[in-house]
């Protein structure tokens, strides 16, 4: 099977490491990175609780212990090949922006930020990712794309600053930074989705992480104290299996089949989800104006999908992943 034939002849066959991403169609990938955008929305809920049994630094090296033995059964059970040397530099960017940076920065800033203000920095996530993404991979979407993720963006952050009252906190240069950080990552794992599948681009930057997370667990758990409750526990669970690597597999799997900068702006739902969860796990309010600006993100999100598929072409081996 050449290249060429592998990315637009045949239904979904198994894949082996280094070679392309079969796509299954544009409503596969919507629904897979729309699971990745749920499972990610409970992410600083679930950071929340666990803070209430771990310092930020035990948590973070802890979840992604964690998630890295995880990842690395999974590829032993499935005698993965290592990656060629060409592909760590991109796994070493994922690594850095999505298994420790992000995760690292937001529990900082939740320490004295509330979950639904943390909020405001996934409004500007799809954005920022679709900026990052047009950089560093040559994709260009269509100005109707542009124009319903800027108004998303709009939405997503005038409806967060109302609900914290328009106000800045201390914990807001860890969050700007964990934006940042994190878009990077996506860009990059989205890119690599292109030539691996999803699961394997996550999976070996945990295992990349681990003996720095290792380290950072020896170090930090002697120094901050840990006292286990039932939230603690089930926080670290789900941020380590489900926000770390089950839900980062269904993102990029979706990214690799619809593109970065579609799945970017699914994202614009997961602040209003996220408001949701803080409200019935974390008895944070909620106003009035949410079933409005849910609404408003919808019609946004629409847009861009209709836009992108409109504007863009399927990947192929070897290419950078394009909406």
């Amino acid at each position: 099977m050449t290249a060429q034939n592998s990315a637009t002849a045949h239904p979904p066959i198994a894949i082996e490491a280094g070679r392309p991403t079969v796509r299954r169609g544009p409503g596969s990938g919507v629904l897979l990175a729309g699971l990745g955008v749920l499972a990610f929305s409970l992410t600083f809920p679930s950071t929340v609780w666990g803070l209430e049994s771990f310092g930020p630094w035990s948590l973070v090296a802890l979840r992604t212990v964690l998630a890295a033995l995880i990842a690395g059964c999974a590829l032993l059970a499935g005698r993965v090949p290592v990656p060629a040397r060409r592909h760590w530099a991109g796994l070493a960017v994922v690594a850095g922006g999505v298994v420790v940076g992000f995760p690292l920065l937001t529990s900082l800033a939740l320490r004295t930020s509330t979950s639904s203000h943390a909020a405001v920095v996934v409004g500007l996530l799809p954005l920022t990712t679709a900026l990052l993404s047009a950089l560093r991979t040559g994709a260009r979407p269509p100005r109707a794309f542009w124009a319903a993720a800027l108004a998303g963006a709009a939405v997503v952050i005038a409806f967060t600053a109302q609900q914290s009252g328009g106000t800045l906190f201390g914990g807001d240069l860890y969050l700007f930074g964990a934006l940042l950080v994190c878009a990077a990552g996506y860009t990059e794992g989205g890119r690599l989705a292109g030539v691996m599948p999803g699961w394997q681009v996550i999976g070996w930057a945990l295992v990349l992480s681990l003996p720095l997370a290792v380290a950072g667990a020896a170090v930090a758990l002697p120094f901050e104290p840990v006292r286990l409750t039932v939230h603690g526990v089930v926080g670290l669970v789900w941020v380590a299996t489900v926000s770390t690597f089950l839900g980062l597999y269904a993102w990029y799997r979706g990214m690799a089949e619809i593109g970065v900068p579609r799945a970017s702006q699914l994202q614009l739902a997961q602040p209003l989800l996220t408001l949701v969860w803080s409200f019935l796990l974390l008895g944070e309010e909620v106003s009035a104006a949410a079933p409005v600006a849910a609404v408003a993100v919808l019609l946004c999100i629409a847009v861009t999908q209709r836009a992108g598929i409109r504007g863009t072409r399927p990947t192929r081996a070897g290419e950078s992943v394009r909406s």
